[in-house]
């Protein structure tokens, strides 16, 4: 068994440098303390005790969350933990639990005043362990946070994603074969004789629907009543293939009108074939539109990424336009809105000059608040969340607000805590609204949350030239 002494004291870097007699008196006041494998030295609601200097064996400390643990650090030999000088910590919030045989020597937490008044170095390093700590375990948690954030931005981003790139494949192998079939339309074509002025006539009424055509999307019942139109005409006319090529004229909306004008123009010998042409024209024309519209929404999608994650930029602040991050964060939890059935309303207050701020923060705060209300709304199976910004003087406040169930009176005050979540276990780690709320004071700013059934408003408002 290893015996507690000055010099095994000294042989602690952190305690290096403190004066001998104050180690001693450590020792002297101390109480050598054994536990076995599986002992709990705290749990949450005990009070804080220590400071603990571990001498031989590990402690683990961990949370209950759920029906699950989750492990935040493991301390050895060497370690010092517990209570410490001028800590805001008066209990545990999670467990404390031996690995194996475990030798503590325990300082008695009544007597930290004295240590205060009496020992200055010993406090002070004491302190400094308190300080590393805080540090250490914010960076630790908040990048946690960042891989628990970029895990719920994964999963929606793939879906979004392979729905493109699947119609990307999808639409190119159509191409392909469909091009392979052109050859044999091309026989007939070759066999005709028309004018210049029919021909210009026919050309002329293409483009014209080509170019006058528009995003705007037809209903179902618009589309049905439609190509029972134009493949009525079609049939009527002798056009072969007249219910199977109906269709691509739809997609293009052609008109009846549009149909009288062209058979003007084409001999009735001619008017099948023209027609069959055409329409093998407009599907390749359809696919590569879909192609295209496919890749522009991969390459936008990389773009969101690029500018959520701020990755092309350093670490220092930037001046942006906040509502760049906010719609990108949009961008990638568009996957979780649509699935959650969940409408959008973007009450923006465009006048709003750029913000001095470290964007991909700020987008870290976005993606946490605006997923936890999605996740609120989600039992609904439908719901509205509603994004508002505006200036006050020389702050901006920008305004989550969903209208799920709301957030229950008596853990209201509890949301802003490290570690408090309702989520269950692999779906939070109760530390987002924690972070959420360190990275807004870190802007000089301020969030504030307001519930009742049917409305949440979570409020952020920090300074414009922060």
């Amino acid at each position: 068994m290893q015996k507690v002494t000055v010099s095994w004291l000294k042989s602690l870097e952190v305690l290096e440098n403190v004066p001998e007699d104050q180690l001693q008196w450590l020792i002297d006041v101390s109480e050598d303390q054994f536990f076995q494998d599986g002992d709990m030295l705290n749990q949450p609601g005990w009070p804080m005790t220590g400071p603990h200097v571990i001498v031989e064996g590990n402690m683990r400390f961990y949370m209950l969350q759920g029906a699950g643990r989750r492990d935040f650090v493991d301390v050895g030999p060497g370690s010092i933990t517990g209570y410490m000088p001028f800590s805001r910590g008066i209990v545990s919030k999670g467990y404390a639990q031996a690995v194996g045989s475990l030798h503590v020597l325990s300082f008695p937490t009544g007597r930290i005043n004295e240590m205060i008044k009496e020992h200055f170095e010993l406090t002070q390093a004491l302190v400094h362990i308190m300080t590393n700590r805080v540090r250490d375990f914010t960076a630790l948690q908040q990048q946690n946070e960042k891989m628990m954030a970029l895990g719920k931005l994964s999963a929606g981003l793939a879906h979004e994603l392979n729905n493109p790139a699947s119609a990307i494949v999808r639409d190119s192998t159509s191409l392909s074969k469909h091009l392979r079939l052109v050859p044999e339309s091309l026989k007939s074509m070759f066999t005709i004789k028309m004018d210049e002025d029919q021909v210009d006539g026919v050309t002329d009424e293409l483009f014209k629907v080509l170019n006058a055509r528009n995003d705007t999307r037809l209903s179902l019942k618009q589309r049905t009543h439609l190509e029972d139109e134009i493949a009525g005409w079609l049939d009527e006319n002798e056009i072969e293939n007249a219910y199977d090529i109906a269709e691509s004229f739809v997609d293009f909306k052609f008109s009846i009108a549009n149909f009288d004008t062209l058979k003007s123009h084409i001999p009735q010998t001619h008017l099948s074939t023209i027609i069959n042409w055409m329409s093998n024209k407009l599907v390749a024309e359809k696919m590569i539109e879909d192609i295209q519209e496919s890749s522009k929404r991969i390459a936008e999608l990389v773009s969101s990424v690029k500018t959520f994650t701020h990755m092309d930029r350093g670490q220092d602040k930037q001046y942006a336009d906040i509502h760049i991050g906010i719609l990108n964060t949009l961008t990638m939890l568009g996957y979780k809105i649509k699935k959650g059935n969940v409408s959008v309303i973007e009450d923006f207050d465009r006048t709003l000059p750029e913000v001095k701020a470290l964007i991909g923060e700020l987008n870290q705060v976005w993606t946490n608040l605006i997923d936890n209300a999605l996740d609120a709304m989600a039992p609904a199976g439908k719901g509205t969340l509603t994004i508002k910004t505006r200036r006050d003087r020389e702050f901006v406040e920008v305004f989550i607000v969903d209208d799920g169930p709301g957030i229950p009176p008596e853990i209201q005050s509890q949301v802003f805590d490290p570690f408090f979540t309702t989520k269950e276990m692999g779906k939070g780690t109760g530390m987002g609204l924690e972070v959420v709320q360190r990275i807004v004071k870190q802007h000089r700013g301020s969030i504030k949350m307001k519930s009742q059934p049917g409305l949440t408003v979570f409020s952020v408002c920090f300074l414009i030239d922060g």
